[in-house]
């Protein structure tokens, strides 16, 4: 549904392998980015003024080897 009109608006944020408990066990040298990083991207997309946006974010390791992998 469009929210515009009444200042609703979605957002989309994609976190690549972040260094938390959950992601301890990960095995094989996957590159990691530091989890702080991604709520501080939260925190600012949070922070914007409601006629501003930000639709999508993709934050990841830099050195991961694909955008999507899965």
């Amino acid at each position: 549904l469009d929210g515009r009109k009444d200042d609703i608006a979605g957002c989309q944020i994609d976190i690549g392998n972040a260094r938390t408990e959950l992601a301890a066990g990960m095995t094989g040298g996957e590159p990691m980015m530091d989890v702080k990083h991604a709520g501080d991207a939260v925190l600012q997309m949070a922070n914007l003024p409601l006629d501003e946006n930000v639709q999508f974010i993709t934050l990841m390791a830099t050195k991961a080897p694909f955008v999507g992998r899965g």
